[in-house]
């Protein structure tokens, strides 16, 4: 079994290699994958339902299982984010600006892969697939270390990568996954800034803060995802229901879920029964504070008590925090201080509400009458993502394939020196 710290040597030495790799081989392996997919889908199903058994036993919790199971039509989905990849352009060598010197220099700022990344994530699959091809497209190797509840999963996923690179003529270390879920192998891989130039976490707050507190490499990271939807006085009752429960119930247990309902004072008495009661019905717990109480008791809507510590929560859950606000600014600052900068939506007809929402809430998506489901790679058109990032340097976001270069200058001069030239 290859050390953590051999691992990381060989994806430098692979990177290298794929850097200077054309587009064509890179898209010759997403080609091959989309392919291998489909044919490995009852092998990969087979290693899915293993783990599957295991969670069970382990007293895995329901959003849990429901991040970890794959089914036909999720493979499917993944096999199509590999197609959309691979139908992007190729971000390395973008000429991202160039300018002309007085001098005579000329000089060009260029899309550049980051190196070595390496991905840190708990329980969803899928995250195998979507991670390896953004690096390989964009250039970069990549070295996986996924939750030990999914590990027959990804090792079933990452065969099928590590063929398609053959395939490809590419180096299959350019795609590697750590042997072992042991945390301290994690450790490890986490103090090799000499080899690796990244380190993406993906899963609960818990796993990210340990990432970031002991890693000597750079971390591209959220937290957590604290989603809200506020529903502006102005708001279209018909839109308020279907985006409130869609944010919500959708899928509850994804970081862009909604966890936080806000509704305008002149809005609630009308909206938020209706708004309550569908929530209701779909199996969500309503959390409200006093002012929501007294417009949901009344109704004969089931609420219980909201804590402040509830609406900084992230529940992954059927569970949603409600509270009543005067006006867009008390929304707004309500967000700015309990969200998690992630996504947040308002909905409203009046467009002077809707523009002073989207400058003044301070996170990486912000929604005008749409869910807060659409954060994600995929639905922006990216193929996948990589993670997303709530941090402001870099990249914030969903994270696809331009967001996994860096850049470097080219200047081309024809003698130019600071000093006297020597004779």
């Amino acid at each position: 079994m290859k050390s953590v710290t051999d691992i990381a040597k060989s994806a430098r030495e692979a990177y290298l290699e794929l850097a200077a790799s054309g587009s064509s081989k890179k898209n010759k392996f997403l080609e091959s994958l989309e392919r291998i997919l489909g044919e490995r889908t009852e092998e990969i199903l087979k290693a899915n339902r293993s783990d599957l058994e295991k969670a069970k036993k382990e007293g895995l919790s329901a959003p849990m299982l429901e991040r970890l199971s794959l089914s036909p039509d999720r493979i499917a989905k993944i096999a199509e984010g590999v197609r959309q990849v691979r139908e992007l352009p190729d971000p390395v060598g973008e000429i991202m600006e160039e300018t002309e010197r007085p001098n005579g220099l000329k000089i060009e700022k260029t899309r550049t892969p980051i190196g070595v990344v390496g991905i840190i994530y708990e329980s969803r699959p899928n995250v195998t697939v979507d991670c390896a091809i953004l690096c390989v497209k964009s250039g970069n190797a990549c070295i996986l270390r996924g939750g030990h509840e999914a590990f027959e999963s990804n090792s079933a996923l990452a065969k099928c990568l590590r063929e398609a690179l053959c395939e490809a003529k590419l180096p299959e270390d350019c795609v590697q996954i750590l042997p072992s879920s042991d945390r301290a192998l994690m450790g490890e891989m986490l103090k090799l800034d000499k080899y690796i130039d990244c380190i993406i976490p993906r899963g609960g707050e818990k796993l990210i803060r340990y990432v970031v507190e002991n890693s000597t490499v750079p971390v591209l990271k959220h937290y957590k995802g604290v989603c809200s939807v506020y529903v502006d006085k102005d708001a279209d009752e018909k839109l308020s229901e279907i985006i409130s429960v869609d944010s919500k119930c959708q899928r509850p247990s994804v970081c862009n879920a909604a966890e936080n309902l806000l509704i305008h004072k002149y809005a609630a008495k009308n909206l938020l029964p209706k708004i309550g009661k569908m929530l209701s019905e779909r199996g969500v717990e309503l959390r409200a504070s006093s002012r929501a109480k007294a417009v949901l008791i009344p109704a004969g809507i089931p609420c219980s008590d909201a804590s402040e510590e509830d609406f900084s929560t992230e529940y992954t859950d059927l569970i949603i925090s409600i509270e009543v606000v005067d006006s867009i600014d008390e929304a707004i600052k309500f967000i700015n201080k309990y969200g998690s900068g992630h996504s947040d939506c308002i909905i409203t007809s009046d467009t002077v509400s809707a523009e002073k929402f989207l400058n003044g809430v301070d996170s990486a998506a912000v929604y005008w009458n749409a869910s807060t489901r659409f954060t994600d790679g995929f639905e922006f058109g990216l193929g996948a993502e990589i993670g997303i990032s709530t941090d402001k340097l870099h990249a914030r976001g969903p994270m696809g394939l331009r967001e996994l270069c860096s850049y470097k200058y080219k200047i081309r001069g024809n003698g130019q020196t600071r000093g006297k030239p020597v004779l």
